[in-house]
């Protein structure tokens, strides 16, 4: 069975860039073009609006990739559950994860995977640990490390791997922001301090629970994407953040803020991995949920 042009369909549709994708692929952009335009002539419709700046899916496009996805995603699995007597699973699973959790939990994670299933390849997108379960939820990515949501989505599974305090963190010797914090930050006025916030996710939600519980409306610097950066502007004085401790412990900029002992202190993630059920299904997604130790 020849996959190839579900799979360049799939990988033009994921970086919406014929240059990129043909490069992935390993053919020539005119070649890549060419294969769009054989399926849009089978299907008999348009996969994609492209002119000479941008790409992007049409609504058709957007179903054909649903459809190109599962379709893989069966045929992996039929073809591995023919292959597992011999122990020989073959194909590739996509994973998700911060930077931090990239050389935190995901080398051990891989190191004994490679080893019974050297034949497996693992395609790694690191980016905002925030988007972890939506990445997963929608179909982009087969596993994601991620922080346990408070109320796990339907149809998610989730096997932890270890437990990060979320932390107050606050510059070292800053002029401006230790003034603010006196020698106890539970005495601080909270409503004066800048902070510098997560866009988005679970260390958002739990962060703006403590304001409300304290009857408090934040003094709101600058909101980002991704714990590394919040570490970054913390530690050049602009403001108070909070992000997990295994971050921080693995910052080149650990030495340049400090932890603060605030209270109520806020829940501790509970990091892990998560998969959709159904996809628990596939022989090669099975074996890597299966080595996860607990």
């Amino acid at each position: 069975m020849d996959t190839r042009l579900l799979k360049q369909f799939l990988t033009l549709s994921e970086t919406l860039h014929f240059g990129k994708a043909s490069d992935l692929c390993h053919l020539s952009p005119s070649a890549l073009s060419r294969s769009i335009k054989q399926l849009e002539e089978t299907l008999g419709v348009s996969l994609f609006h492209r002119d000479n700046r941008h790409v992007e899916l049409t609504a058709e496009g957007r179903i054909f990739q649903d459809y190109a996805r599962d379709t893989l995603s069966q045929w992996d699995s039929l073809r591995n559950t023919l292959l597992s007597e011999a122990q020989e699973l073959q194909g590739e699973i996509s994973v998700y994860c911060s930077v931090t959790a990239s050389y935190s939990f995901l080398y051990d994670l891989l190191r004994q995977f490679r080893s019974h299933h050297p034949k497996i390849e693992i395609k790694l997108h690191t980016g905002d640990p925030a988007a972890a379960v939506s990445q997963v939820l929608k179909g982009e990515e087969d596993l994601a490390i991620a922080a346990r949501p408070d109320n796990l989505p339907p149809g998610l599974a989730f096997r932890s791997i270890g437990l990060s305090p979320l932390v107050f963190i606050a510059p070292v010797d800053d002029p401006v922001i230790n003034p603010l914090l006196d020698a106890n930050p539970d005495q601080a006025d909270w409503s004066q301090v800048p902070m510098i916030l997560s866009e988005r996710g679970l260390a958002r939600e739990r962060l703006d629970a403590w304001f409300r519980q304290k009857a408090i409306k934040p003094n709101i610097y600058a909101q980002v994407s991704g714990n590394e950066a919040i570490v970054s502007m913390v530690s050049l004085g602009l403001g108070v953040g909070v992000v997990p401790k295994i971050v921080l412990d693995n910052s080149p900029l650990a030495n340049r803020v400090k932890m603060l002992e605030v209270t109520p202190r806020l829940a501790a993630y509970d990091v892990g991995v998560c998969v959709l059920d159904r996809k628990l299904r596939s022989p090669l997604i099975q074996a890597f949920w299966s080595q996860i130790q607990t």
